[in-house]
């Protein structure tokens, strides 16, 4: 459902941690040689690092090169709203070390993505993930050595507790997938500057009631609090509902939300099965920020990156890849 990025992932973050990313903190970017200057938003509404180098930020390089100016435009409206940066299986300490260097030295918070619980996904688009529990540890102990002091924002393993609920992940594998998440919170957790979100699904598949103990079996006393909508769709509105129902059952915890694409709501046509895939007439979202509607809701943020396909359904390539037509759309229908 959100596709790894794997060795590209594993590329840029080499890249930033070589060039230190001359993203400077009062706003500055990196102009990428093609006139597509990329600037931080303030830090007071959005602490949250953008990213110079993106698939969007080269898309906007692109455009330019090309004369596209309106086009380019258009997709800057992605490239400079901070986005997850979901850290690949390969080398998740260079990653980490990557792009929390480059958000310190922007005087911003880096909001990393940890999906590689195994067994992912039960076999769909972005099916994978580590090897086994092992493989896991030491794939979290390296994100850890990665991030170290620097500050950073995590969101925890997309649909892992999830599909334990809706059977979508087989029995046999709940009791490591529940240690092995614990284990992960209590690492990221001993970090300085480390705060830990853990998925807890989307307004539109079920009730709180079923969630909120496996949150607590999943580690959630110990983490930060929770996440909704990760490359969903439902409205703002509805997930705050749904993440305050939520909340009042797993201690008060506080929520985000991700409202990379949630600017038209959910899609009601098609194949119901597959209605969060590459769904047309989509909308980009509130902006990521910290100056939410609700005390209970700690950010808005772009988990899912606008632009980057699904998965194979619709039309789009390969989940996780850049879809610049796809991403046009986004950008479009919100205006």
């Amino acid at each position: 459902m959100y596709g790894s990025r794997g060795a590209a992932a594993a590329v840029l973050g080499t890249a930033l941690l070589i060039a230190g990313c001359s993203s400077s903190g009062d706003g500055g970017g990196k102009d990428g040689g093609q006139g597509a200057k990329i600037t931080q938003q303030p830090k007071g509404a959005d602490p949250f690092w953008v990213n110079p180098d993106g698939n969007a930020a080269r898309q906007v390089a692109a455009y330019a090169k090309d004369g596209k100016k309106d086009d380019a435009e258009q997709i800057r409206k992605i490239a400079e709203q901070p986005t997850g940066e979901w850290i690949g299986p390969e080398n998740p300490e260079q990653e980490a070390r990557g792009f929390t260097e480059a958000a310190e030295k922007s005087d911003r918070t880096a909001l990393l993505v940890l999906y590689d619980i195994p067994h992912r996904d039960c076999g769909q688009y972005s099916q994978g993930g580590a090897a086994d529990g092992d493989a896991y540890r030491a794939w979290i102990d390296g994100v850890a050595r990665g991030i170290g002091d620097r500050p950073a924002m995590v969101v925890l393993e997309p649909d892992a507790v999830l599909h334990m609920v809706d059977g979508c992940t087989p029995e046999e594998f709940h009791e490591e997938r529940y240690n092995l998440l614990e284990g992960a919170v209590t690492k990221l957790k001993s970090l300085k500057n480390t705060k830990v979100y853990l998925d807890a699904g989307n307004a539109g598949w079920g009730h709180p009631d079923q969630i909120s103990q496996p949150l607590q079996r999943a580690g959630i006393d110990q983490a930060d609090g929770f996440a909704v909508n990760v490359s969903n769709f439902y409205s703002t509105q509805d997930s705050i509902a749904y993440g305050k129902q939520l909340s009042a059952k797993v201690g008060n915890k506080h929520f985000v939300i991700d409202t990379s694409r949630n600017g038209n709501g959910p899609y009601t046509g098609g194949d119901a099965d597959e209605r969060w895939c590459n769904p047309p007439g989509r909308a980009l979202g509130e902006p990521p920020t910290t100056k939410t509607a609700d005390p209970l809701v700690d950010a808005y943020l772009w988990v899912k990156r606008p632009g980057e396909s699904d998965g194979q359904c619709k039309g789009g390539p390969q989940a996780g890849d850049w879809w610049p037509s796809y991403a046009l759309k986004l950008v479009k229908a919100g205006q």
